[in-house]
């Protein structure tokens, strides 16, 4: 039977690294054998790059959507669903719920991205969900819209600073009061904007995936 496929995540960043530490190794074999140590240290990146996608990225959405208290009948969004990884399992936590996913669907950040190959895993997966074309930064739902709301590994990818709070704060505006937001991401920490935007935190914890801190955050609407 045909598996659905999540993608390699970034790509770009995997294959400079398998490059790097290929040449470092020709250069500690044939030039210097200080070479040594930094092609083991792109190896370990580029592995656990690797791990990441096809491993490391499930456990982190469990955890992060077991972190939910779901009832079954909720609306979720998904921003920036990529291939649908929190999508389709947010939606198999629903009975009467729907979930919805949007992306602007950038290669660079997941190999193969595109709203067709989304469906197509939602279909082998046996759940219904709605998949649109948006934007973070101008979500294109009205006001409290969504009983709960995830994000795994986007954000980061808006690099203005201005422009990403204007996402979480597109975020904050299309969750209901007392609805849940609940973001993986790297480099960024979003829960100071939440929390002068109404939240609280109800959990959060760091863990090394993609080879570097990454932070897991649940969080209510007042």
């Amino acid at each position: 039977m045909q598996k659905p496929n999540y993608g390699i995540d970034a790509p770009t960043v995997l294959r400079n690294l398998a490059i790097g530490a290929i040449g470092c190794y020709l250069l500690a074999l044939f030039v210097a054998r200080g070479f040594l140590g930094p092609a083991i240290g792109f190896s370990f990146a580029a592995g656990m790059m690797l791990w990441s996608s096809l491993a490391g990225k499930f456990r982190a959405r469990d955890a992060l959507l077991d972190a939910i208290p779901w009832r079954g009948d909720e609306r979720v969004l998904d921003v920036g669903c990529g291939h649908g990884l929190l999508l389709i399992g947010a939606a198999k936590r629903l009975t009467t719920g729907r979930a919805t996913g949007i992306d602007i669907w950038q290669d660079v950040d997941q190999a193969g991205n595109s709203a067709g190959a989304t469906r197509h895993n939602a279909e082998l997966e046996g759940v219904s969900v709605e998949i649109r074309d948006g934007d973070a930064r101008a979500i294109p739902f009205d006001d409290a819209a969504f009983d709960v709301v995830v994000s795994s590994l986007a954000l980061h990818n808006i690099y203005d600073a201005a422009e990403r709070e204007q996402a979480l704060r597109e975020i904050a505006r299309v969750t209901k009061p007392g609805g849940h937001i609940a973001i993986i991401d790297i480099r960024h920490a979003y829960a100071p904007v939440f929390e002068r935007l109404g939240f609280t935190v109800a959990k959060k914890w760091t863990t090394l995936l993609f080879a570097t801190p990454t932070r897991t955050i649940v969080m209510r609407k007042a």
